[in-house]
Formats: C-alpha cells, sequence, structure tokens
C-alpha cells in the first residue's frame, strides 16, 4: 500500500500577485487584545479559489465584483486572512487625502 502525502496548496504558488474579482465586503474583528472593525473582501481568484483579503488603509470605494490585484501577507490580528489587496491598482482607487508620502501602490 503506497502513502499518499498531500501538498498545502498555495494560491500565489507561480506569481506574486494575482488580479481577481471581489464577491463580497465586510469587516472582521481582530483577536484578543486589540479591538477594532477590519475591512476584508472575499476574492475570487481566476484560478477558482475563494480567499479573504485585507483593505488596507483609511476607507475605500471597492463594491462587489470590483477587480482588485492580490498580494501574499498575511494581518497577524486577522485568522485566516492571509493576502492583501493592493491599493492604487484596478478599481481599488489610492488612499484619499494621505498625509504621508507613499509609494504609488499605496
Amino acid at each position: 500500500m503506497e502513502s499518499v502525502q498531500l501538498e498545502h496548496e498555495n494560491v500565489n504558488e507561480l506569481s506574486d500577485s494575482k488580479g481577481d474579482l471581489s464577491v463580497n465586503f465586510s469587516t472582521i474583528t481582530p483577536k484578543k487584545p486589540n479591538s477594532a472593525l477590519r475591512k476584508v473582501a472575499r476574492v475570487r481568484l481566476t484560478s477558482g479559489f475563494e480567499i479573504t483579503a485585507y483593505i488596507p488603509g483609511i476607507g475605500h470605494n471597492s463594491q462587489e465584483h470590483s477587480v482588485v490585484l492580490v498580494r501574499g501577507g498575511r494581518v497577524k490580528d486577522l485568522p485566516g486572512v492571509r493576502y492583501h489587496i493592493v491599493r492604487g491598482t484596478l478599481d481599488a482607487v489610492g488612499v484619499k487625502d494621505r498625509q504621508q508620502g507613499r509609494s504609488s501602490a499605496l
């Protein structure tokens, strides 16, 4: 009898970012001891996976069926959130009236 080893499938296996369709938006409360309403989106990838991605920055205008760019990088106080949405690309606009300089991607 042969033993079969299961591999954990990584969404970003072949590329560092993916452009995909957002399904819905919500807020999640972080783990203890933090307290907030963190903005997240359920995103359906072109590969068929459906993931939860964090929306960084203050405020966003993304709606259902927005096309967003997703990069890797977890959010430490949100369980199960292992991806970030890249601001300033595709349908995700940059942070409005940002006071301090940032790269064009944020």
